[in-house]
């Protein structure tokens, strides 16, 4: 690249990186983007600060300690730890800080210790390849009809350091910027390429006050029994949920929700702290739809709850540094997150497509990644007595084709078959998977013919999509699989060994043989194969409405319009935060966190009255699929161990928990 190019190339990454909105949220038909150039070059003396995640100390006693916090009749049972006591006893040691430090600082960087066990590491882009020996590189992405123009980094290898601290640090984040994360929230009424239409009306067989497809918080507190709770006098008053997310919101959209449906809600409830800089402004690409459901269903189902808004860049730094800044001020007894990825892009797989933070240890060749840096983040939560819920993923039992296409498309020739997958990080340990249903009634559709198609749901059952197979023949001529593979994520991870809380639950399963992830074109190449009968963590752990066709009325300020507008929208993402709120009232009515709920729900899940009788806590979801796993009595890997009864299920805790 000649010296002009050079120069043109640096004052377009300083003009979008001053642009005002974030970048789009990763889609598997983006464009392929150009290769600006060495980034040393492109992007000059441009400060940039990575995240250097440090291994916490005495590690093999973190998950004895949790297993110890969440079983009855331990000394240690729910003898919760605040942060310093967490730091004082896992922290990463001074002598470690210390090391790593210096080694940095030789190198003329900036080092500044963030959080527990993160550190900010500062300079330009030559000393950051020089010390992590590696070669950064710009790239443009274009724009498109549907989203902006916006520039990236990335490192063209993984990072490698110096024997004396590569031993003391799980990943280094920040010299890859791409947009990392895609949200879990998918729209009803039909788009460009989208084949699904709106069902012309839904019977309302869930005598709720407003149809499916119409919902808001007053109807999922009515189906769901969370009303006993509101008339013991809960709201989730003096206690504080949060919310850690990856694209800003318009906050009075919020508020616009909770009064249009009745709430009263007091009118500074909602605190952002923005993390490494904050996302930017409110962009309908960026994402800020998602961060909008995420504080309206939470918020409008715990009303008298503070709220905290963590939010973070779209990118695998901010990924850590949103949910380590939640963890460390504690503030909320309750978090909630509804964007992920598929787990193989945060392990060491995670080259195939995305730079992952890994570390390249120069003396064995093994690597850490930004699974290790997160799971750590969720065990001190878990610790800390933090409640912590993520939805499981919108594409069925094939997470990963959320990001990766399926077919060629226009600038992307790549494409990928799909595999039977999670997300991240609903398949951690120390989360609670929030997975999805459809709700029962008659949908109507109309044909282009000019009549109607009825599709009966006779009783609520797993989400997929497969059951709006008799509407595509006569939409498109010949039967297909109508939008596969969307519905509710569940599976078995292939990298987290099964928790304690699952490992006498029936209905376990391992993962499947066969499951190699090829690329297809522009010519087929095996990546690599996931291993086979695997006892992996399970998910999802608990479900209720997430079908877009039976889902939820969202009020939105569309970045694009200026405007605010009723959308309907479903999947997961409403899930998690509705849980959120849910579980604020249980902090409340419990006088105390409940922290990691996980060993509760199972244990209450295998009692002999959890789904028989007045006082049952869940209601069995034993119809439907998520295109792989089928629901069925008990735990399955559609919708976990069904839906709840909340105020029955808060009965269950109270009697489990004390």
């Amino acid at each position: 690249m000649t010296l002009s190019k050079y120069l043109l190339a640096a004052a377009l990454v300083a003009s979008l990186a001053g642009a005002a909105s974030a970048a789009p949220y990763p889609h598997g038909t983006a464009p392929a983007a150009a290769d600006l150039g060495d980034s040393a070059a492109v992007e000059a003396n441009t400060l940039i600060t990575v995240t250097v995640s440090l291994k916490l100390s005495n590690s093999d006693q973190l998950d004895p300690l949790v297993q110890a916090l969440y079983t009855p009749g331990s000394p240690q049972y729910r003898q919760f730890l605040t942060p310093e006591q967490f730091r004082a006893r896992f922290a990463p040691s001074a002598a470690t800080i210390a090391a790593v430090s210096r080694e940095f600082t030789a190198a003329g960087l900036k080092v500044t210790q963030t959080a527990t066990a993160q550190l900010h590491v500062s300079g330009t882009a030559a000393q950051l390849e020089r010390e992590f020996g590696v070669q950064l590189h710009t790239f443009q992405a274009s724009a498109t009809a549907e989203t902006p123009a916006y520039v990236y980094r990335k490192p063209m290898s993984a990072p490698r350091l110096p024997g004396a601290v590569v031993d003391s640090v799980n990943a280094v984040l920040g010299l890859d910027t791409r947009p990392h994360l895609t949200p879990h929230l998918h729209a009803a009424a039909q788009r460009p390429g989208q084949s699904v239409p709106t069902p012309h009306q839904i019977s309302n067989q869930t005598n709720t006050p407003d149809p499916p497809g119409q919902w808001t918080v007053i109807d999922y507190a009515d189906y769901y029994d969370v009303n006993p709770l509101y008339r013991q006098g809960l709201s989730g008053e003096g206690h504080t949920l949060a919310i850690v997310t990856f694209a800003s919101m318009t906050e009075s959209d919020a508020y616009y929700y909770w009064n249009a449906i009745g709430l009263k809600v007091q009118s500074n409830r909602i605190n952002v702290v923005n993390v490494d800089g904050g996302p930017g402004a409110p962009s309908d690409a960026g994402g800020s739809i998602e961060t909008t459901i995420d504080t309206q269903q939470s918020g409008g189902l715990a009303p008298g709850s503070k709220i905290i808004i963590y939010q973070a860049p779209n990118t695998n730094q901010g990924f850590v540094d949103a949910f380590a800044a939640a963890f460390d001020a504690n503030r909320a007894e309750t978090v909630s997150v509804s964007w992920g990825e598929w787990e193989g892009f945060d392990g060491t797989d995670g080259e195939i497509y995305f730079q992952n933070g890994p570390v390249t240890n120069p003396t064995n060749g093994r690597q850490s990644t930004i699974y290790q840096a997160l799971s750590d983040l969720f065990t001190q939560a878990a610790i800390q007595g933090q409640s912590m819920f993520a939805s499981s993923g919108d594409y069925g039992a094939y997470d990963e084709l959320n990001s990766l296409p399926t077919a060629p498309s226009p600038g992307q020739p790549y494409s990928y078959n799909g595999v039977l997958s999670v997300d991240d990080p609903a398949m951690q340990r120390y989360v609670t998977a929030a997975g999805g249903t459809t709700l029962p009634g008659a949908q109507v559709y109309g044909l282009p013919s000019g009549g109607t198609l009825t599709i009966d749901i006779p009783t609520e059952q797993a989400w997929s999509w497969e059951y709006l197979n008799p509407l595509c023949g006569p939409l498109f001529g010949a039967p297909l699989n109508c939008e596969f593979p969307i519905g509710s994520g569940g599976g078995v991870s292939y990298m987290v060994e099964r928790p304690f809380y699952q490992d006498f639950v029936p209905n376990m399963a391992n993962t499947v043989p066969g499951q190699t992830l090829y690329q297809l074109t522009p010519t087929k190449e095996a990546l690599f194969g996931q291993p086979a009968h695997f006892a992996g963590r399970n998910v999802p752990d608990i479900s209720t409405n997430a079908d877009p066709q039976t889902g939820y009325i969202v009020y939105y300020t569309s970045s694009v319009s200026g405007t605010l507008g009723e959308y309907q929208y479903g999947g997961t993402s409403f899930v998690d935060p509705e849980l959120n709120g849910v579980a604020s009232l249980f902090v409340q009515a419990l006088h105390g966190r409940i922290g990691l709920l996980n060993p509760a729900l199972y244990q209450i899940e295998t009692s002999p009255g959890a789904y028989r009788g007045r006082q049952a806590p869940y209601r069995d979801i034993t119809r439907g699929n998520n295109w792989y796993w089928n629901a069925g009595p008990g735990y399955d890997q559609a919708t976990g161990v069904g839906v709840p009864d909340v105020a029955n299920l808060l009965q269950a805790l109270s009697y489990y928990l004390y």
